[in-house]
């Protein structure tokens, strides 16, 4: 193919993803709505891209580049004097790290420890337990705030236990965990405190009358907090911090027993692109301390337009006061989220839907960037013409013989032949057998949110499976 081929194909593939720029989609990618500092990023993000952070004597401007990054979050998020940090690929692997780090600090072996946290934490933490052994014991959130409960996550405790997490705020609801009463919890057994600080941790320095959730918080002994989320840098980049070097060692790692060179890695990865590091430390230059705090503060007042709009649509409401810039919203019972996100989607607008969970509601997720403060009427109007629209419709009904057939299936067992018949009662499955996937996705959610949450894991991976084939 000739460039102008791959460029035309290339474009033609990215038409049919969400919109990444304009403020349209609420989940998955965030927009400052300033166009110079997304130019510098893609242009450091390209003049790094062959770089090599494996090897820091190799390639001292990722060096110094990193340093200068995890000084900025510091003094951001209150870090003490002889603080450390170190960045990684997402969100995902800074929980990972934070997780192994406080095993492997506490002398644990595989399977021989625990971590406490609400069932509002992040799925990345589930991750890190059944990737290192760490057993996580889950407690039930408030059920009016959906906050943690630290009582009840301090009963949850035991002498194997070497971490507890809150959120700052949880994804699913836009709430702060009580950090300064689970810093008190981990202090008073002796053991880390993380705060997964992942969406919010570059925003809620420049709001007003945030509880205590830093380093300032006694017991905190670690934070996550990704770049490419609100401090608007190209993917690809997160940050852990802690309060000390010593806590962070315990995710280093070094190998000279080959007769390669010596592998020293920081992070999970080894080889890693400097790309994304370019581009977070160029934009982050670019906008600096003073503008990201009008983004931060635009964005919070967009959320908070939207949750005073919601309250003017029928059926529809907020579920808990938003601390941040993310909502959740669930109806009355006379539509379902479900019908109303695809029908957002086919007014130009993606909301995020997510299931029903331990009592929690159904509900749609918004994640508000400041590009789309400018648009919050706009948005409004298509919300309420949705849920008219959904309340008209009367709702997805799941076939009862469907139903029937999810309620008879198990997790553990799920099998090619079981997952192929759910996919045909489903309407799902092409005349080849392939995946056929509908132009309305609420038919698929309903039926997932009848599923337990190990059956849903088992379906989503065989779905995965499906879609990830050679073409």
């Amino acid at each position: 193919m000739t460039p102008d081929e791959i460029h035309a194909h290339l474009l033609a593939l990215q038409a049919r993803d969400l919109p990444s720029h304009g403020g349209r989609t609420l989940a998955y990618v965030y927009d400052s709505g300033l166009a110079d500092a997304d130019a510098i990023g893609r242009t450091a993000l390209t003049m790094f891209a062959d770089s090599n952070a494996l090897d820091p004597t190799a390639f001292p401007s990722l060096l110094a580049m990193e340093n200068d990054l995890v000084g900025m979050a510091g003094a951001l998020l209150n870090a003490p004097p002889g603080f450390a940090g170190s960045v990684t690929s997402g969100g995902t692997e800074s929980v990972l790290l934070a997780v192994l780090a406080a095993r492997d600090g506490a002398g644990a072996s595989p399977g021989g420890s625990s971590m406490v946290l609400p069932t509002t934490a992040h799925a990345a933490f589930h991750k890190a337990a059944h990737y290192f052994g760490v057993e996580a014991l889950f407690v039930d959130v408030d059920p009016q705030t959906f906050r943690a409960d630290p009582q009840a996550m301090a009963a949850a405790v035991r002498d194997d236990t070497v971490l507890v997490v809150g959120s700052a705020p949880s994804y699913a609801h836009g709430v702060l965990d009580p950090i300064t009463e689970l810093g008190a919890l981990a202090a008073d057994r002796g053991i880390r405190c993380h705060v997964d600080a992942c969406i919010g941790g570059w925003v809620l320095p420049h709001l007003d009358a945030v509880p205590p959730w830093d380093f300032t918080v006694p017991g905190v002994t670690s934070i996550s907090v990704d770049l490419h989320k609100y401090a608007y840098t190209p993917k690809g980049i997160s940050l852990l911090l802690h309060r000390d070097s010593t806590l962070r060692r315990g995710h280093y790692f070094a190998s000279a027993a080959w007769p390669g060179y010596t592998m020293l890695n920081s992070t999970m990865q080894s080889t890693k692109s400097g790309g994304p590091l370019a581009a977070a430390w160029a934009v982050t230059r670019a906008i600096g301390v003073q503008q990201y705090a009008v983004l931060a503060r635009t964005a919070r007042e967009a959320t908070l337009a939207i949750a005073r709009g919601v309250d003017g649509i029928p059926g529809l409401r907020v579920v808990v006061e938003p601390d941040s810039t993310l909502l959740a919203l669930e109806s009355d019972g006379s539509c379902d989220v479900f019908t109303i996100a695809d029908e957002m989607l086919a007014r130009g607008w993606y909301v995020q839907p997510q299931l029903a969970f331990r009592g929690m509601p159904a509900t749609l997720h918004l994640t508000l960037s400041a590009a789309t403060a400018p648009s919050v009427p706009d948005f409004l109007a298509a919300l309420g013409e949705s849920v008219e629209a959904a309340r008209a419709s009367g709702g997805v009904v799941v076939d009862p013989g469907l139903a029937g057939a999810i309620a008879s299936l198990d997790s553990a067992t799920l099998s090619d032949s079981d997952f192929d018949g759910l996919l045909a009662m489903a309407g799902l499955a092409g005349v080849d057998g392939s995946l056929a996937l509908p132009e309305r996705m609420a038919p698929v959610n309903a039926l997932l949110d009848l599923a337990t949450p190990a059956l849903r894991e088992a379906m989503l991976l065989a779905f995965l499976d499906r879609l990830s084939r050679p073409t």
